[in-house]
C-alpha cells in the first residue's frame, strides 16, 4: 500500500482560495487576464500528460466524440440572463443525461439500481421512455445469493441472523453487456459496488444517484456541514486504526480461504 508521503501536500483543491479572491484561476481564465500558475500546479509536473490526453479529443474515435458531445451538453445546459452578462443553468442532471444520450445516438439505456431505490428507478425509466429512449434496469441483488456465500460472517450483515442477499454489480454489468446497452446509469449503488459495475461494463457509465443513506443521497451536504453537523469528520477518524487493523485481518483471512478458486463460473 502506498504511503501518504507519495503524494504532494498541495493540489488543485488549494486553488479554491485563489478563485474566492479573484473569481478565476490560471486554468480558468483568459490567457491575458489570469492569475499566475502556483508552484504546486499539476499542469507543470504533468504537462506532457495533459497535452497527450487532449490530443485524444482531436481525433475521430469514440472517446473524442463523447468528449465533444459532453462539452456540447455543458454549453446547452446554460442560458443567458436577459439584460445582463450572466448565465444560469436551466437543465437538471436528468436532462443532461437525456441530451447526451440523444446527441450520441444512444437508445438502449441500462440502469444499475440499488434495490432501495426501485421507486426512483421506475420514475427515471418513465422519463426515459417519454423521451424516446429504451430503459432496462437490473437490481443490485440479482440472483438473491446470501452474503454468507461471499465469505462474510453473519455478524457482518445489517441484521445478523437473517437472510441478506449480496449485491452483485458484476452480474448487473454483464447483463447489460449481453443486452448490448449503449449507455449505463448508476442509481444508488454502494461505494465499491459502483466501482465493480463500472469496471465490468462494456458501455460508458454515468452516475445519476450517489448512495448516501444519511443525507438523502446528497453526499455534498457533508462538505457544506463541516462547521456544524459533520464537524466530527475534521476531529475524529471514521474508523480507528485498531478497527481498520481488525477488519483488514478479517479481509485477509477471507482471501486465504478463497485463494486458488479463481473465477467461479455460474
Amino acid at each position: 500500500m502506498s504511503s501518504l508521503k507519495d503524494l504532494p501536500q498541495k493540489s488543485c483543491a488549494d486553488c479554491s482560495t485563489i478563485i474566492k479572491k479573484t473569481g478565476k484561476t490560471n486554468c480558468y481564465g483568459a490567457p491575458a487576464d489570469r492569475p499566475a500558475r502556483p508552484g504546486y500546479c499539476p499542469a507543470e509536473a504533468y504537462a506532457t500528460t495533459i497535452s497527450e490526453s487532449f490530443a485524444k479529443y482531436q481525433t475521430d474515435d469514440d472517446d473524442a466524440r463523447l468528449a465533444f458531445v459532453a462539452a456540447k451538453v455543458e454549453g446547452l445546459c446554460y442560458e443567458s440572463v436577459a439584460g445582463t452578462d450572466a448565465v444560469a443553468a436551466h437543465w437538471t442532471r436528468v436532462e443532461d443525461l437525456i441530451a447526451l444520450a440523444r446527441l450520441m445516438g444512444y437508445e438502449k439505456i441500462g440502469i444499475a439500481t440499488c434495490i432501495g431505490l426501485l421507486d426512483e428507478c421506475q420514475r427515471l425509466s418513465d422519463i426515459l421512455r417519454a423521451q424516446g429512449l429504451q430503459p432496462f434496469s437490473a437490481c443490485c441483488k440479482a440472483g438473491s445469493i446470501d452474503k454468507l456465500e461471499q465469505g462474510l460472517a453473519d455478524a457482518d450483515k445489517i441484521r445478523p441472523g437473517n437472510f441478506e442477499a449480496a449485491c452483485n454489480p458484476i452480474a448487473q454489468a454483464r447483463i447489460f453487456n449481453e443486452m448490448g446497452t449503449d449507455m449505463n446509469v448508476i442509481v444508488g449503488l454502494c461505494v465499491g459496488h459502483d466501482m465493480l459495475f463500472s469496471k465490468y461494463s462494456d458501455a460508458p457509465v454515468t452516475t445519476l444517484v450517489v448512495k448516501d443513506r444519511v443525507t438523502g443521497h446528497n453526499p455534498v451536504a457533508v462538505l457544506y456541514g463541516q462547521n456544524a453537523y459533520y464537524k466530527r469528520l475534521q476531529k475524529a477518524p471514521v474508523l480507528s486504526d485498531e478497527e481498520v487493523a481488525r477488519h483488514r485481518e478479517e479481509i485477509e483471512e477471507r482471501g486465504k480461504r478463497y485463494a486458488g478458486r479463481g473465477t467461479r463460473e455460474p
